[in-house]
């Protein structure tokens, strides 16, 4: 990880520098700027509450554009839609998302390098963030607990989504440079217990109102959400039962009953959102899934997945879009539907909602024994749809239905699809037919080889690669 870190240092002093000469109308300006003017000390954005602020909400903007969950082709709502069964790659032979579809990722790949290195990159901001607020003898209390907080919540996400991709990893606390340069990795097991550590001070430290009257920053009910989502992955169902159950009794949260109004700015459903860069700019998924003409020129939803939803599923009709020459016809994600600049933003990126939630929720209870509970769940899911109730008796029929709900509410958002399949433990029964390069090792991505060359602590490379 040692040229990450250098890289780190010189865009951490241009990263507070420019912040701390702005005044932050516009808090993400600094994005623009490719050299650095020169070094200001760190604990100058510090010395502010707008600035120190804008430190923090730069992470989510971060998030939105390059790491993780921004909606272009380097994110996991692409990449791990290509992975899984949701997308069908269009596009140059050879190139590193046809690799993702094809399961021939190597551990050259440049996509899997960028989510190694941009994760890594936002994670070493937080802790540089949560070093300058603790360390602030100007902020009060009650500032540095609200910062502190999301810069915390943004860690563990990052860390979570790592560790889902590559198994064994580094949980990065520090920006001291001799410590990650020489970094070991840590269990998974030990990794989810920092993750949760960090999840449960964030909900601790966090208010339950929001920041801003906008949903695009983290709260005590969005550190809630997330840890729920971990204790699902985990298996700790009662956990994960209470998460979203506290989440999903606050009436704030309320699922919208038109489909089209679900990815709006201004959803109902929506507990943390991503704000687009600019008024008038709409969300990165419009820009990278809608086209208009075949051949398609970005990946495609594959057909069987819709083909597959009921006839009378309304999210068919909502959120799914198709092209079609007259000959052939092309399907792609159309839960957000503007792909150009529309003057006044109309979308924002959902990253939790709470039709997520009463899945968690559907989960945990059904894996408890409470098929009842779990039905109801589900059912309020599938009514929204237009869908018939379900009722469910057996724990074969739990999984059936689960994965099923999942997998028509959250196609295409950040990796859902390919994630359930891994936990679940049915990658290899529902790829393995449809994926030329399967195998059982691709169950995770390698460790990028250039990170193993730099810290031989990153050792030993992942089976199979």
């Amino acid at each position: 990880m040692k040229t990450i870190i250098n890289q780190q240092n010189k865009t951490l002093a241009l990263f507070w520098g420019v912040i701390a000469i702005l005044v932050l109308s516009s808090c993400e300006d600094y994005l623009e700027v490719q050299d650095p003017v020169g070094q200001i000390n760190t604990e100058t954005v510090f010395t502010d509450e707008n600035t120190a602020t804008a430190a923090i909400t730069t992470l989510y903007g971060k998030l939105r554009d390059q790491v993780l969950l921004t909606g272009n082709s380097n994110g996991l709502g692409m990449l791990m839609g290509l992975y899984a069964d949701e997308l069908d790659y269009y596009g140059s032979p050879g190139a590193s998302a046809e690799q993702f579809y094809l399961h021939q990722v190597t551990a050259s790949n440049q996509m899997v390098k960028e989510l190694w290195d941009n994760a890594y990159h936002l994670i070493y901001l937080c802790n540089a963030a949560i070093e300058g607020v603790v360390n602030s003898d100007a902020l009060t209390e009650e500032v540095k607990t609200q910062l502190i907080g999301e810069a915390l919540f943004v860690r563990a996400v990052g860390h979570f989504y790592l560790v889902n991709l590559f198994g064994d990893i580094p949980y990065i606390t520090t920006t001291n440079y001799q410590q990650n340069a020489t970094v070991t990795r840590l269990s998974e097991q030990l990794v989810y217990e920092a993750i949760i550590s960090d999840l449960l001070e964030a909900k601790n430290l966090l208010e339950t109102n929001y920041p801003t009257p906008e949903r695009i920053r983290a709260n005590n009910y969005v550190a809630a959400s997330f840890l729920a989502r971990v204790y699902l992955h985990l298996g700790q169902w009662q956990r994960a039962e209470e998460e979203s159950t506290y989440v999903i009794n606050n009436p704030d949260y309320v699922m919208e009953t038109d489909l089209n109004r679900e990815f709006l700015k201004e959803s109902t459903s929506a507990i943390l959102q991503l704000k687009p860069k600019n008024e008038g700019d709409n969300t990165l998924e419009g820009a990278s899934f809608i086209f208009s003409s075949g051949p398609p020129p970005v990946p495609t939803l594959n057909y069987r997945l819709v083909e597959e939803m009921e006839e009378d599923d309304l999210r068919k009709e909502s959120w799914v879009g198709v092209v079609s020459d007259g000959t052939n016809a092309w399907y792609f994600p159309n839960k957000y539907k503007q792909n150009l600049n529309t003057g006044t933003t109309i979308e924002y990126s959902v990253v939790l909602r709470i039709a997520e939630l009463h899945l968690i929720r559907a989960e945990a209870r059904g894996m408890k024994g409470n098929l009842t509970g779990a039905a109801n769940d589900l059912n309020s899911i599938r009514t929204r749809a237009g869908l018939q109730n379900i009722s469910i008796s057996t724990s074969e029929e739990l999984i059936d239905a689960i994965l099923k709900e999942r997998r028509f509410e959250l196609f295409t958002e950040y990796g859902h699809r390919w994630f359930d399949l891994k936990r679940l433990g049915l990658a290899a029964d529902v790829l393995a037919n449809i994926k030329p390069g399967w195998q059982s090792t691709n169950i995770l991505l390698p460790i990028p080889e250039a990170e193993l060359l730099l810290n031989p602590n990153l050792q030993p490379q992942n089976p199979g690669y």
